[in-house]
């Protein structure tokens, strides 16, 4: 069957099931900019879906088989199983369907420069840097991330530049329907082992994505990543490297980090120094990050002190180690970070902040990734002095019955990591608050609804304040 293309369904009706994602919220927004009616559905009334709303998508909350009515085009994310009511009814009905991923491909197809960044771990991050750079710069770029981001007031950005710039992201390989000119590789790391065999194979389809570059594309991939390094000397196009080793082509010297963590170096290119950098968002990880952001943002003919002077007040996307309260003393961030690597990178800026007791929330996202990367969520939250520990959010997924939280704090008790068990936000709630105080820190990990978690509390220290 072919695939359909969304420019035949100008002026008609486009229904988007898991509007609620943090990519398909955008997608949604950028539909509407671009003229298109759009209506969506998903199974929970989430925070995105207020933006959603106001930028006039009609939204229901639950899927039901009656909400593709009328729709000339049905659209999903990979989330959206094919036992879905909806989806089976636009099958019924004979209403075309189409994947996220393709509806992403689709509307880059326009651009004359399209940029992907993807990776297991710094997407959103690197994506919103580069977005900001190209935003503050006069790029007047398009813009499809994960998250939310200030700068461009949400996850998405309709622009009359140049460059469309995508977080292209490995699940179910949705990455390959895209067709970038240059194309940033992070690093390649194991996650979603519901749908890889394994880390070769996810290695293998990141070449897959690479080599859809063209002849004259322009591959941007880490250095210090020896799979991504692999996968670059595979390709035909030109490459460039970024990392903290010295023979990579975008590099930084005289590395320091401030008593927050967040570090300030020299940016050096093929041995030249190119600018002076300080950024405004600690860890390791995002010095990693802004070198790949500015290695694109110089392929895109930005000059790098401008482009350095724009990360000096990038304050990140939300949840991404993101400050939402400060109760009794106690600074309470959220983070998107829903991988052991991800949450140890959490965790590891947080306790550099912190001047009291640390407190990592963690909520386990799918059944498949818990078991498959089982041992490593043990020891993730190890500099952390207690690790609460909440029900696994399901996500896309059914209960098997044969993995559950419990089973990740007993086996973080065996490895000397100081766990409870926290079933609901309720009782984690209720137990930083008999427990934290001045110079403490609680950070709440997860890419399900744990920043509700966060809302709860502010909802309640507003009710207070109000009382």
């Amino acid at each position: 069957m072919a695939i359909p293309h969304i420019k035949d369904y100008q002026g008609k009706r486009i229904h988007l099931v898991g509007v609620g994602g943090s990519s398909m919220s955008g997608l949604a927004q950028m539909l509407v900019d671009k003229g298109y009616k759009v209506s969506g559905s998903d199974r929970t009334d989430g925070y995105l879906l207020d933006s959603v709303r106001a930028s006039g998508v009609q939204v229901m909350v639950g899927h039901r088989a009656e909400n593709v009515h009328g729709a000339a085009l049905v659209a999903y994310s990979a989330a959206i199983a094919a036992d879905n009511p909806e989806r089976q009814e636009a099958e019924r009905l004979g209403i075309p369907t189409l994947e996220r991923a393709w509806l992403l491909g689709q509307l880059m197809e326009d651009s004359q420069l399209p940029v992907a960044v993807c990776g297991a771990h710094g997407k959103t991050t690197t994506t919103s840097m580069l977005s900001e750079i190209l935003v503050e710069c006069g790029a007047d770029p398009s813009v499809h991330i994960g998250g939310q981001l200030d700068a461009i007031g949400g996850s998405t950005r309709v622009g009359h530049g140049d460059v469309f710039l995508a977080e292209a992201c490995e699940f179910n390989r949705s990455f390959l329907r895209l067709h970038p000119s240059i194309a940033v590789v992070l690093n390649i790391d194991a996650d979603h082992l519901d749908c890889y065999r394994d880390i070769d194979e996810i290695e293998e389809t990141f070449g897959q994505f690479l080599h859809l570059l063209p002849t004259d594309g322009l591959a941007i991939g880490n250095g210090d990543d020896e799979r991504v390094r692999r996968q670059l000397g595979r390709l035909t196009c030109r490459t460039e490297t970024f990392g903290l080793s010295a023979d990579c082509d975008w590099t930084a010297s005289d590395l320091r980090e401030d008593a927050l963590g967040c570090a300030a170096f020299t940016l050096m290119h093929c041995g030249e120094k190119a600018a002076e950098v300080a950024l405004n968002v600690p860890g390791l990880f995002n010095v990693q990050n802004a070198l790949a952001a500015l290695a694109a943002a110089s392929a895109v003919s930005i000059p790098p002190q401008q482009a350095a002077d724009v990360l000096a007040h990038f304050a990140g996307a939300h949840r991404r180690f993101e400050l939402t309260d400060v109760v009794n003393g106690c600074e309470v961030f959220t983070d998107y970070g829903h991988n052991p690597a991800e949450m140890r990178n959490a965790v590891s800026i947080a306790r550099k902040r912190c001047r009291g007791t640390l407190y990592a929330v963690m909520q386990p996202h799918t059944f498949s990734r818990v078991k498959s990367l089982f041992e490593d969520y043990l020891t993730c939250t190890e500099e952390a002095d207690v690790t609460l520990v909440t029900d696994i959010c399901a996500a896309r997924e059914k209960d098997p019955g044969d993995i559950n939280s419990g089973m990740l704090v007993e086996g973080m008790k065996a490895h000397g990591v100081n766990a409870v068990l926290t079933p609901s936000f309720d009782d984690a709630e209720r137990w930083l608050r008999a427990h934290w105080g001045p110079g403490d820190l609680a950070i709440t990990m997860g890419c399900g609804d744990i920043n509700l978690l966060n809302r709860q509390i502010h909802a309640h220290e507003a009710a207070r304040t109000e009382a």
